[in-house]
């Protein structure tokens, strides 16, 4: 017989051995096997300290609770649990898992010291007493929760995507990919057709996208499906994305071939001549009917104004909707007429979509270490600090940014300050100065896994800079 050992209560535990001698045994008792458990670890991330990036830790989720349904199918997560040291309350932990629970998509948020433990049920906005660790709820008890409380069954014909696995395993995904993989697909499970996903640039929109049709495909629910996007190089982007899962059952619409054999097609708003507010549409009544897809994400959909390319959707009445993007709810600076803008495109998002399932932005990303850290170089140029009068305009000549015609420097405003530059006027040589300076700083500060986002106040901006 092995001897029994009793644990000193009064012994001081690190959090580290609170989940090992208390928290652990309890969850393996209760049926959460080490496969229904895993432990989400994010990249290092960076902190720019005087000029030097010095990496952090990484981010880590101490227990994120999932249900399978048998053995060949993706688990699902739907609980989390924030350990804290065993002399600590149960309660210390919940604030900050309760953050964790939003970025994972999770409904039953936890935090235990390995004696008690408290629950906050994000669904019904309840938290419990303190309970002893030992009450901790059974997977078969919190999947007929997460059932009851989400509105349709696992086992169900509806729930069939959410239990595929990722084709290339879950190394594959990041957390909050998968979250918000699961977010659209629980949306759409529940019979709703209109999904909306706040998605930082830079995260893998286009991962998110791909794997949300390949599980439905996977699933035998996929008839056809339009992945719409507002410029050549994003088509060429999510095309390269799809034909890696999907082969040739992805293809790209042009002109000249609008690729009806293939399910996955991957268009431009040009293309289905939706790009602007005077086109009319031809390319796409002509070749695609009413309702021919059964699914449509739109990428980038806060890029183009509102009413634009929402023909597309009103083609396709019946089949399930998504929109991607990576516009922040609000956002300060700029010029009141773009906010103004901005914020008329995110409420129309919004109105049409509804409220998103799942946002991660910027700032989580950077402290994720899946973004770059940001620090903050000020430059300006000698345009930027005293501005560009009408002698300057006079000087260095007029012209009309799309026919390329000269104009009266009579037209021209008395002064341009800096907020007005690439947005009322175009200054060439200035984007040039600047792209120059830029490359010099990549040189200086070059890593093997240095990423890079630039900001510029218009698309035209962003077509000067790609150029230069």
């Amino acid at each position: 017989m092995w001897p029994v050992q009793v644990l000193n209560k009064d012994m001081k535990l690190s959090e580290a051995d609170t989940k090992a001698k208390l928290i652990d045994p309890v969850l393996h008792q209760r049926g959460w096997t080490e496969d229904l458990i895993r432990r989400e670890e994010t990249d290092c991330g960076i902190d720019i300290i005087e000029g030097r990036p010095k990496r952090r830790e990484r981010g880590r989720t101490d227990y994120l609770l999932r249900v399978r349904v048998n053995i060949s199918t993706q688990p699902i997560a739907i609980a989390l649990i924030e350990a804290k040291k065993r002399n600590e309350p149960p309660h210390k932990g919940l604030e900050q898992a309760k953050k964790y629970a939003r970025l994972n998509h999770v409904p039953f948020v936890y935090s235990s010291n390995g004696h008690l433990f408290v629950e906050y049920d994000q669904l019904r906005g309840l938290t419990s007493e303190p309970r002893p660790i030992q009450e901790f709820p059974t997977p078969l008890e919190l999947r007929q929760r997460y059932e009851g409380e989400i509105g349709f069954s696992l086992d169900g014909e509806n729930a069939k995507p959410l239990l595929v696995p990722y084709p290339g395993g879950e190394a594959s995904r990041r957390y909050y990919q998968d979250a918000a993989i699961r977010a659209v697909l629980e949306k759409i499970a529940k019979g709703e057709k209109r999904n909306l996903l706040f998605i930082a640039t830079g995260s893998g929109k286009t991962f998110i996208a791909v794997h949300i049709l390949k599980k439905i495909a996977d699933a035998g629910q996929l008839r056809r499906a339009l992945f719409l996007c507002d410029r050549d190089e994003l088509r060429t982007q999510g095309l390269s994305a799809f034909q890696n899962i999907f082969g040739s059952d992805a293809a790209p619409v042009s002109t000249s071939n609008p690729q009806k054999n293939a399910r996955i097609l991957i268009a431009t708003y040009q293309t289905l001549n939706v790009a602007g507010e005077n086109e009319d549409a031809k390319f796409l009544m002509e070749n695609y009917p009413k309702n021919y897809f059964s699914h449509i994400i739109i990428d980038e959909c806060h890029r183009s104004a509102w009413g634009k390319w929402s023909i597309v959707l009103k083609r396709n009445p019946d089949a399930i909707q998504i929109g991607l993007t990576a516009t922040p709810r609000s956002w300060e600076g700029g010029l009141e007429e773009e906010r103004k803008e901005d914020e008329e495109i995110t409420a129309n998002n919004i109105r049409y979509f509804g409220e998103p399932v799942y946002e991660y932005d910027l700032s989580q990303g950077i402290e994720d270490g899946y973004l770059p850290a940001c620090e903050i170089i000020r430059r300006a140029t000698d345009l930027d600090e005293r501005g560009v009068t009408r002698e300057d305009i006079e000087r260095l000549g007029l012209k009309n940014a799309i026919t390329g015609e000269p104009l009266m420097v009579a037209e021209a405003k008395e002064r341009h300050e800096a907020p007005s530059f690439e947005v009322a006027i175009q200054l060439p040589d200035r984007v040039k100065a600047w792209c120059k300076d830029l490359f010099e700083m990549f040189i200086q500060t070059e890593g093997p896994h240095q990423k890079t986002v630039i900001f510029c106040v218009r698309d035209t901006h962003a077509d000067d800079v790609l150029r230069k």
